[in-house]
């Protein structure tokens, strides 16, 4: 499988700005700029972005491996909140901490904790990250 994400960006870094859209058009032309990712203003950035492909992608992951298990969760949120740190002249990515709770009917504390381990570590977008991951999971 291969898809793709677009974005546009007119002008300078601080007064420009951009347009982020997705193949599947959950995104289309919506914005993003300095303000955005910097400032706190409206708009999406890119990290943004990342943490919800690794929420969801590490969410469906467990899920697959749930049902291998036997088990079905009844609910399951997670949250990905993504560091991006001064690094030198720029910026890296330098975290990604997952929150999960979850509804899963049937499963001891001790499996539940095994299985989200290895969703963490099998999923697709955890993968390709080059930075720290942390995984808070409980059952609620």
């Amino acid at each position: 499988m291969t898809t793709f994400g677009t974005a546009k960006w007119h002008g300078g870094i601080k007064d420009g700005i951009g347009a982020i859209s997705t193949k599947s058009g959950a995104l289309s032309d919506y914005p993003y700029g300095f303000a955005s990712r910097f400032e706190g203003k409206p708009g999406t950035n890119p990290e943004e972005l990342i943490g919800g492909a690794h929420s969801g992608c590490f969410t469906m992951a467990l899920s697959l491996i749930l049902g291998q298990a036997g088990f079905t969760a009844d609910e399951m949120n997670t949250t990905a909140e993504i560091t991006l740190s001064k690094d030198g002249d720029g910026f890296t990515i330098t975290k990604s901490a997952l929150t999960l709770r979850a509804k899963i009917p049937g499963i001891t504390e001790e499996k539940f904790l095994e299985l989200a381990g290895l969703a963490e570590k099998g999923c697709p977008v955890s993968k390709v990250l080059k930075c720290e991951i942390t995984l808070d999971a409980a059952l609620v």
